[in-house]
């Protein structure tokens, strides 16, 4: 008989969501999946260093669980932020609100590709790899600071373009491999799979808390038609959380190969016949009819990794060359489509919902918690 996964699921509101997000933990085994006086490790999503609705996780995310893994006495925490290549994370934690939540909790940020904060370390995991080790010959190199420690991962339920939905599994990619990680894209099912073998092999305890107040439709993971959804997701089998997250977008999670691959790897649970749900268990029974669609960007990235010009890869990603395409996927998202049309999107979304408001809230106070102590 499969043994069952647990995932806590809860309808929220503006007024109540950090409340919600303490329950959410409780509810999803928060407090047991991670262990005891251990430094536990917050890994936000940063997709967009815009604050573009669905793409990054929330303020109210944030502070929620800072608030939840304070309360079950891991005080421990530090975020740690990565490197990406079209990405300012600087920008990001800025323009997202995460800085005065940071400030206000005490909660230190290091950052993956500062030596003074972590350095890459030799790393050979004792499970089987079905990718890495191709993909990365010479040998794979894990942050030396992940070793021993709980990590907490915030994704936030969106769609994408190269794995269909993206969550949990995919929210270790930027921690766990460096600037080179575009090298794996042509196999991204069987990295995410090979980097949560590791993760189980190198943290004390793996946690994750999604949210999905406002979810992302279409050519993820910047891209996207935000939706307001008003769900709020947590579990400590990353596999299970992306499972439940990828049906109620309206997908079959073992259609997803990462998904499917990590399920019949026992790495976690794939299959929603054998996830126990928590919490507004009707919430799990939904169907958003999210589809991923295409966009410029898209058909680039399908030439690059899957098309008939994949066999270019080696001269244009492993070369000088590869500054090309970055310009191209840089200039495209923040000069071309966030003036143009998502600013607008995100403008909206902040002036006509409740969510957007609630970050308008965030964006002039900095953070809804109480004093902290010293």
């Amino acid at each position: 008989m499969t043994q069952k996964s647990k995932v806590a699921i809860l309808r929220t509101r503006p007024e109540t969501v950090l409340a919600d997000y303490q329950r959410l933990f409780e509810l999803g085994g928060g407090s047991q999946a991670l262990a005891p006086n251990t430094p536990t490790i917050l890994k936000d999503n940063i997709s967009w260093h815009f604050p573009m609705p669905s793409a990054n996780t929330t303020p109210w995310q944030l502070e929620g669980t800072v608030l939840a893994l304070r309360k079950a006495g891991c005080t421990d925490l530090v975020c740690v932020q990565n490197k990406t290549v079209v990405i300012d994370v600087y920008k990001g934690e800025d323009l997202n609100g995460y800085l005065p939540i940071f400030k206000h909790y005490q909660i230190p940020v290091k950052y993956n590709f500062k030596p003074e904060d972590m350095k890459w370390i030799p790393f050979r995991p004792k499970g089987e790899m079905l990718a890495l080790h191709k993909i990365f010959p010479e040998g794979l190199h894990i942050p030396d600071f992940f070793e021993g420690k709980n990590i907490v991962h915030l994704p936030t339920t969106k769609c994408h373009l190269y794995t269909t939905t993206t969550g949990a599994m995919k929210n270790a990619f930027g921690g766990l491999l460096n600037t080179h990680r575009h090298y794996t894209h042509t196999w991204i099912h069987e990295t995410l799979v090979d980097l949560l073998t590791i993760q189980k092999e190198i943290h004390t305890g793996l946690f994750a808390v999604m949210d999905g107040t406002t979810a992302g439709n279409g050519p993820g993971p910047r891209t996207m038609r935000p939706e307001v959804k008003n769900v709020i997701l947590a579990s400590a089998d990353q596999v299970a959380i992306d499972a439940v997250a990828a049906k109620i977008m309206g997908m079959d999670p073992l259609s997803l190969a990462y998904i499917r691959l990590a399920h019949e790897r026992g790495l976690g649970v794939g299959d929603p016949r054998d996830i126990e749900i928590v919490g507004d268990v009707d919430a799990a029974q939904e169907n958003w009819g999210f589809k991923v669609g295409s966009n410029f960007h898209g058909f680039l990235a399908w030439l690059a990794w899957f098309g008939p010009t994949k066999f270019l890869q080696p001269l244009i990603m492993r070369t000088p060359l590869v500054k090309f395409p970055i310009f191209v996927s840089e200039f495209n998202h923040d000069y071309v489509q966030w003036p143009v049309r998502f600013k607008r999107v995100a403008d909206e979304w902040q002036a006509g919902t409740p969510w957007g408001q609630l970050f308008t809230r965030y964006q002039k106070e900095g953070h809804l918690g109480g004093s902290v102590s010293t």
